[in-house]
């Protein structure tokens, strides 16, 4: 279960001496709870006192940095098993896999594209985040020849090898860049560890379809010292992805609700594997591995390494990670204003919407795409959509009213006409006779926006 403010509080010294900046040591367990400020800034805490509250406020999933710099990316730090109860933390990295028997201008041309696969939505720039380097060739020279030449890539690196050798050869080249080592198997694992000790680097650990033999390796690999541990269980694609879904959910539950040492770390999944049935054609192959991966996604995968790089097979992976990993306590929104759209002047017409990030940054594309010019309204509506803002009453007229004055758009332009959503239509009368301006009903889809300022504003 998630840990409350409350069982925070009771490990605090309730001295509420506000030297941590903070009105009580309520105030303080409130934010320590929900990651805003650090245990360390609490001065009246004995040793003992503060490994306790470190250990209680430790993440049910262990957080696993791979890579470095301006490359390193963190794998698992979840603290519930659902999303409403808290939120997800670490937004999944998603892996793209290249083998060491590719020729070089084919290496070098799929490192690029991996490189440079990226697209916007909402306002974020949504990209990849590490590759995978497969020993294809099973030589291990060869496998570190490779891992050479992804050492001056801009992502992270996961070295994928069950040849104790071949790793250390890679680990040779590579080694100071934090890799992931994949992985530890029940035959190399005394191999595998000693790597992983040696270079500082997280070990995966893959057991396939068998969690009691894995608690016994996962035990084995910390009592060694390791802590930087991701799990793979297996990724079964043929038969259907059942028994890989019920290992999933078992070891997280194992994690979150039993706080089992052994299973409190990052899960793997591989839809990559998919592509090892050469029976079907590529694209319903590339289907079949978004779906997949989506469906990991959604049930606890930590990291996934998928071998595609379709942007159409992507972007539903890219999007469902970043809608998954937003707080749902915090609807996700845009600053209220005024924006213009293209070229403006005092004759430009107005529109309004409201600042829910998704429907903010979709009309602004839609007449952005239609070539509008125009100042775009943008009304605070405490992060909800038109029609749920009309709804709940914040998408009313006292509202615009008060936009209107605080933006200043009365200076800019000497229309007093507005464009309000067609789902806002309810509102129209109330606006009007709040804000003096004519409000015209737009359309309820804003891709129509941009010919509609053309043809009737």
């Amino acid at each position: 279960m998630a840990v409350t403010a409350m069982d925070v509080y009771k490990l605090l010294p309730k001295t509420n001496c506000a030297k941590c900046g903070e009105a009580s040591c309520m105030a303080f367990a409130t934010k320590l709870k929900d990651k805003e400020i650090g245990l360390e800034i609490c001065t009246q805490l004995a040793a003992n006192e503060f490994d306790k509250l470190a250990d209680i406020l430790a993440p049910a999933v262990r957080e696993i940095s791979i890579g470095k710099g301006a490359k390193a990316m963190i794998a698992g730090g979840d603290e519930v098993l659902y999303r409403y109860e808290l939120t997800y933390y670490n937004q999944t990295p998603l892996v793209i896999d290249i083998s060491d028997d590719m020729d070089e201008a084919a290496f070098d041309e799929r490192v690029k594209k991996i490189e440079e696969i990226q697209f916007e939505r909402t306002g974020e720039l949504l990209t990849l985040d590490a590759i995978a380097l497969r020993n294809k060739s099973g030589d291990a020279s060869r496998f570190k020849e490779a891992a050479e030449k992804l050492k001056n890539a801009n992502l992270a690196l996961v070295l994928c090898s069950f040849d104790a050798d071949a790793m250390k050869a890679a680990l040779e080249a590579v080694g100071d860049e934090r890799p992931l080592i994949y992985g530890a198997t029940e035959n190399n694992i005394e191999e595998m560890a000693t790597l992983a000790l040696e270079y500082d680097c997280p070990v995966a650990l893959f057991v396939p379809n068998d969690l009691e033999k894995m608690k016994e390796l996962s035990r084995t690999l910390r009592a060694k010292g390791i802590t930087d541990i991701v799990l793979d269980p297996g990724t079964y694609v043929n038969a259907g992805i059942g028994d890989t879904l019920d290992d999933f959910i078992m070891i997280r539950r194992l994690a979150v609700e039993e706080r089992d040492e052994d299973f409190r770390f990052p899960i793997m999944g591989v839809p990559a594997l998919t592509w090892l049935n050469t029976e079907e054609d590529e694209v319903n192959t590339a289907i079949k591995e978004a779906t997949i991966a989506t469906t990991l996604i959604n049930k606890y995968a930590d990291i996934m390494i998928i071998h595609g790089t379709e942007i159409w097979e992507l972007i539903p992976v890219l999007t469902l990670r970043q809608s998954i990993f937003t707080d749902p306590r915090k609807p996700q929104a845009v600053d209220a204003g005024v924006y213009e759209i293209g070229e403006v002047n005092e004759d430009s017409p107005v529109a309004l919407t409201t600042n829910f990030a998704l429907t903010y940054y979709t009309v602004e594309g839609d007449l952005k795409s239609g070539n509008a010019n125009g100042y775009l309204l943008v009304l605070d509506t405490e992060g909800r959509a038109v029609d749920v803002a009309v709804a709940g009453g914040q998408f009313n007229g006292k509202a615009v009213a008060d936009l209107i004055k605080e933006s200043g758009i009365e200076d800019d332009v000497k229309t007093r006409k507005m464009v309000i959503p067609g789902l806002a239509a309810p509102t129209s009368g109330e606006i009007e006779d709040d804000t003096g301006w004519e409000v015209v009903v737009g359309p309820r889809d804003s891709s129509a926006l941009a010919d509609f300022l053309k043809e009737k504003v």
